[in-house]
Formats: structure tokens, C-alpha cells, sequence
């Protein structure tokens, strides 16, 4: 049914649950992973009256700390892969938000489904925070299963 699963990863222990079953899926269906880590823009600051946005050495060890983090996020799920049999591939991309990232990442590997955690987050936390899994459902063209 499906060839080619999308794990997206942001290190939370929901997300390594779904790594876990999102690899077992992909085993049972004969598939193969690619792992995704979003690297984010670092955030503007705002101060008093507008926005301080960071200059280039803190933009450079944010970008360096957010692909470290996700190299050692992805290679969780290589060894997962790797002891399930499963063939494995992995990306790391600098995104403008993570639900873009994933849904890009998808597009360029020609994933054909996107396996992922929700925190499912409610009232003012998703608020405040946002849902990543229901920007993804809302833009993906391809087939999003949801890991709670």
C-alpha cells in the first residue's frame, strides 16, 4: 500500500513513541523511512517599541545547536530503522515553520504518506503554541497518519 513513510522528529518522547510505530508500519508494509528534522529560523525579539532580530553570530550558533539537535534526533530513528530491517534515508532542512518543512520534505523524498505525533495540545496552549499536525493535515497532498 505504502512504499516510502515520511517520520518527521522534534526529540519529545511523544515523538520517539511515534519513530517507534511509524517504523513497525512502515516493516509491515513493506516500505522504506525517511526521517525529517525542521531547523527553524531563530526568532525575532521584541523590545519595547519593535523587533530586534538576531545578529549573524547568534543567528549562526542557533542554526548550529538546531542541526545538532536534529542530527541526533534523526539518528535515533536510523537505529531504530536499522535494528527493524527497514531501509532508511534521512533530511534535515532549515524551514520557515515546521509543518512547511514536513510538507516539503514529503513533496521532494515522493513520500507517499506522513507518519507523525501529535501533543494534542488544546484551548490556550494550541493557542499559544500552535499544532504543527493540523497545519500538516490541512496542507499535505499526501496521506497523514496521526500517532496519540
Amino acid at each position: 500500500m505504502f512504499k516510502h513513510v515520511l517520520i518527521p522528529t522534534d526529540g519529545s518522547e511523544l515523538s520517539k513513541k511515534a519513530i517507534d510505530a511509524g517504523i513497525a508500519f512502515a516493516k509491515e508494509s513493506g516500505a522504506r523511512v525517511t526521517a525529517y528534522y525542521a531547523v527553524e529560523a531563530p526568532p525575532a525579539q521584541v523590545y519595547g517599541e519593535g523587533y530586534h532580530f538576531p545578529d549573524a553570530k547568534m543567528a549562526g550558533e542557533h542554526d548550529r545547536a538546531a542541526r545538532e539537535a536534529g542530527a541526533q534526533y534523526i539518528d535515533e530513528v536510523g537505529r531504530a530503522a536499522k535494528a527493524a530491517g527497514v531501509a532508511f534515508d534521512c533530511a534535515v532542512s532549515e524551514a520557515v515553520s515546521p509543518y512547511e518543512g514536513i510538507v516539503n520534505a514529503a513533496r521532494e523524498h515522493e513520500c507517499d504518506v506522513i507518519f507523525m505525533a501529535s501533543h494534542g495540545r488544546k484551548g490556550l496552549a494550541r493557542l499559544a503554541l500552535g499544532s504543527v499536525t493540523s497545519s500538516v493535515l490541512t496542507h499535505s497532498t499526501v496521506p497523514v497518519l496521526v500517532y496519540r
